[in-house]
Order: C-alpha cells, then structure tokens, then sequence
C-alpha cells in the first residue's frame, strides 16, 4: 500500500507518474500528508494540496467507534461496535455514562453496533435509526436497522423496522443515512456468500431504500426495498451538490487483496460482485469510478463530500483520502498518522470528523485510541 497508480494517456505514449508532496507538521498532532494518483483511466495529474493541516482531537478513550450523527444542539452520538451508543455534547466532552447499552447486539469479527442516522424530522419526533448485528434462531448471524425514540439523553422504544439482513463474521455492511429524498439508505455486505450480492431475493450485498417505516421506498428499481446490487461490503455513502449518490467499497481481502471501488450508484444497477472486480468489464454491469489496483487495498470506510472532493476514511490504508469528482485524483493524507479510520463524516460547522478503529482487532491501539478527531477540509 505504499503507491496507487495514474495512466496518463498523451499521444502514443504511456507516462506512469506518482507525485509525492509531504504535507509540514499541524497542530497538536504533527500529522503528515502525501498525495498520489489512482489508477483508473481519462485522468488528470494530480495537483499540490496546501500546508499545515488543522486539527483538534475532540473526545479518547472508546471502543471501535463506528458512526456519528449529529444532534441539533451541536452534539453527537457515537456508535461503539460492542453495543453502546455514546453522548458528546455540545462542549465537545464525552460522556462517561453511554446513552444505551445494546445488550441485544451480537459483537463478532466485523459485525456489532454499526450505523446510525437521525430522522430528517428528528426535531419533532426524535426517533433515530441505528444498525446492529444480531444472534436469530439457532444462533444464525443477522443484522438488522431499527428506530428509536431519543429523550433526554436516552434510547427507548425499539422498533424493528428492516429485519434478518443476512450476516456473518465479516462483510456486514452498517452504514446507514437518509438521503436529499428523505428516504433511508442502507448497506449491506455479501454475508461472505457472494452469490447473495447476485441475487435479488437477498438483501445480503445490496444498497437499500427503505421509507422510515421501513416500507420499499417509491421508484425502487425492483419493487422491494433494493436500490442496487451486486456490492461485496459497502462502508460509505454519500451524496454530492447534485444528489448523484457515491459509495466506498471493500474488495477482495486474504491472498487476494485490492479492487476496492468508488462507485456512482444509479438505481436499479449490478456492481458486478462477485462475477467482476475493479475495472473489469461484463454486459449488464458496472465499473467503479476509482479503483485502487490489484496490489494496493484502502479498506475503504464512511464517506463524505465537501467541494467535489469524495473524503473517505482508509482502514487498512491507515488514512483519509480525498478524490477529486471532477479531476478523479486521489489525495492521501495523515498516511500512518492515525491508524485505521473507519468514520469520515461531514459536521454542521463544515468541518471533518473522523473515528479511528484501532480497537477493532486489526490495529494497534495506542493509550488514546479510539478517537474522535476534527479536521479542517480547507487545509488539506
């Protein structure tokens, strides 16, 4: 993962540049930042990024932070992957006591307390919505998005409202957020059965839109709650000025790393998971946007856009990245700085919040981890 490649097509000439620019020491932190091209065709070179990043680590201490969302009073709620739902208030101080403790959540490999969202609507009916694992009849591994009520820093009033999403050790999918149409998004992991991403009487491997009832949404491509398919083990979305929805993908893992995919999703559409990989081609389907090779693998987590730029957060690349919509350069910041970062989010103050996952049982936590940490986007 030390590389990710540009090809530059000019005349009858192949060029391979890679263009390191190593980013000065920030506040607090001392982070440092590169930039590199991705290997996907029709691009342009990459261009330097400014100096100085600007950072403030805003709450230490808690276990695989998986999603944020943000409260009207400038707070936040943070999902942990053991089951416990943490309160940063408006000062920016976590909370000793969680929120909720979710005994019903089944922690396993990748699986536990995963996504959560507010309600558009949230200011008049408080309800939130949050995806978790789950143990089913003869101890099967599901996932499952369910809404609850918020008072008074307190969840209550569970209700089911997506259930039996297939799930397993890995490949659970989690990240959840409602759209410009206020209608649910939600995705899913291939369950490690890859078939399942093929096949639409699964919701295994899918992105779903779901109304907040949890009912197929209108205009879902297949009458069901299916919006696209053939996905191995989406972890981010996110949508851009123009409503055009983005995904962030994890491709293949163990011997066979690398093709993890940013994808621009259409309704109704096949990503190609598991009968294509990367930019690999078939009748029917779709290649991604941005792909980061056969020898490189970013684990790519929660996604945010700010001014073209997709922001999504590395796991196993250990760093935030940032493509160019309009460019398609990838930019590789605070590479090895933070560790693993899995959440990469997009607060009310236009500023950049990130959860690093070196609790999760692949990183090595420092006495800190995990963290919440801020970033300014303007000084990347």
């Amino acid at each position: 993962m030390r590389g990710i490649f540009l090809l530059i097509a000019i005349g009858a000439l192949l060029i391979i540049g890679v263009v390191f620019t190593f980013i000065n020491q920030s506040k607090k932190i001392n982070p440092s930042t590169s930039q590199q091209s991705i290997n996907q065709t029709e691009q342009k070179p990459t261009t330097s990024q400014n100096n100085s990043p600007i950072i403030e680590v805003i709450a230490t201490g808690l276990d695989t932070p998986w999603a944020i969302a943000f409260l009207p009073d400038k707070g936040m709620l943070v999902t942990e992957r053991p089951g416990r739902v943490r309160l940063i208030d408006s000062r920016d101080k976590l909370q000793e006591q969680p929120v909720a403790t979710l005994n019903q959540v089944k922690e396993i490999g990748e699986g536990g307390l995963m996504g959560i969202a507010l309600h558009p609507d949230f200011s008049e009916n408080n309800s939130i919505y949050i995806y978790y694992t789950y143990s089913g009849s003869g101890n099967d591994t599901l996932n499952r998005v369910s809404r609850f009520t918020y008072k008074d820093n307190r969840l209550s009033s569970e209700q089911i409202i997506v259930d039996k999403i297939p799930g397993a050790t890995n490949h659970n999918g989690g990240r959840i957020k409602f759209g410009p149409d206020k209608f649910l998004y939600i995705t899913t992991g291939d369950a490690q059965q890859p078939s399942l991403a093929q096949n639409k009487n699964s919701l295994a491997g899918k992105i779903l839109r779901v109304t907040d009832e949890g009912r197929a949404a209108p205009g879902n491509p297949f009458n069901n709650l299916i919006y696209s398919y053939g996905h191995r083990n989406p972890q981010g979305i996110a949508w851009d000025s123009k409503n055009q929805l983005w995904e962030t993908e994890h491709g293949p893992s163990g011997l066979e790393t690398g093709n993890d995919e940013v994808n621009k999703i259409e309704a109704g559409k096949n990503y190609g998971w598991p009968e294509i990989r990367g930019v690999e081609t078939k009748p029917g389907m779709e290649f991604p946007v941005a792909d980061s090779g056969k020898s490189i693998t970013w684990a790519p987590a929660g996604a945010a856009i700010i001014d073209r730029k997709l922001y999504f957060g590395g796991l196993r690349g250990q760093a935030l990245y940032a493509l160019s919509l309009e460019g398609d350069a990838l930019f590789e910041n605070f590479k090895n700085e933070f560790g693993r970062i899995r959440e990469v989010i997009l607060g009310p103050d236009r500023m950049l919040y990130i959860t690093t996952s070196n609790n999760d049982g692949r990183g090595i936590p420092d006495n800190e981890d995990d963290r919440i940490i801020k970033i300014d986007p303007s000084s990347l």
